[in-house]
């Protein structure tokens, strides 16, 4: 048995308690070794319908990914989306994950050792922030990951994947929301931290992880969302998901 201070040992799969120690200091969120050892719970916890969201993913992936293309999966984290695009995608497709986090692609190679032995994965490290090039491509998933794009470099990189999209190839896009008014959203955001507290999280660790993000998750109106798809080069782009503050967006390229 490894314990957490053998630099040798891997990160386990744990219950994400990561700001629940009333005298932690707040620091901006990150996605290093300690998130990606929580990482799975913290998703099931504190994204609403994360079971189905995965689900609907899949289904869509499936209905357009096509044999000998690349189905990418931006910001794959520990490898739960492409999981759920192993399952639905075509077998002839590669699928492709792309994360920032060493410690997050680990646990992704772990999770999915093997699809990646098999040649049927490939990881990458990169910047999101640095643009992308994206190729062959059918299928290309954003889960929660725009959001943490710089907004100054966003539409470079949605043009990015569009660029490398085929014609007939999506774009999948979830991402948390604002909402159309202050009174609305202070409300969703009310339902949201309701859930949280339901399924866990104390309200010190709810107002903790809300600082640490602040600075770090910048989200978009719905409509917003939707224009920049737009202006990016997608057709035919509309919402397939809300929920309060979460919406799902899928655009075709022509």
């Amino acid at each position: 048995m490894t314990s957490d201070n053998d630099p040798t040992s891997k990160p386990a799969s744990g219950k994400d308690r990561l700001f629940a120690e009333q005298d932690r200091a707040i620091s901006d969120f990150d996605f290093g070794e300690s998130t990606a050892r929580v990482f799975d719970d913290m998703l099931d916890r504190s994204i609403p319908q994360y079971g189905e969201l995965q689900r609907m993913i899949g289904e869509l992936a499936g209905e357009f990914a096509t044999p000998g293309s690349r189905v990418y999966d931006l910001g794959c984290s520990t490898g739960l989306t492409l999981k759920s695009l192993d399952r639905t995608v075509d077998a002839a497709a590669t699928l492709v994950g792309v994360d920032y986090s060493p410690a997050m692609l680990e646990k992704a190679r772990d999770n999915l050792s093997g699809q990646h032995q098999s040649g049927r994965l490939r990881l990458e490290h990169a910047d999101l922030n640095d643009g992308i090039l994206i190729e062959n491509a059918s299928v290309v998933v954003l889960n929660l990951t725009l959001q943490f794009v710089r907004p100054v470099n966003r539409e470079s990189l949605l043009r990015s994947v569009v660029d490398g999209l085929n014609p007939g190839g999506v774009l999948i896009l979830v991402e948390k929301v604002l909402g159309s008014d202050a009174l609305l959203n202070r409300l969703w955001i009310k339902l949201y931290y309701d859930m949280k507290k339901r399924n866990g999280y104390s309200e010190t660790e709810i107002a903790k992880k809300r600082e640490a993000l602040e600075n770090v998750l910048i989200p978009y109106r719905p409509d917003e969302n939707i224009k920049i798809l737009a202006r990016s080069g997608l057709d035919n782009v509309d919402m397939f998901f809300k929920w309060y503050n979460f919406a799902g967006f899928l655009g075709v390229k022509a």
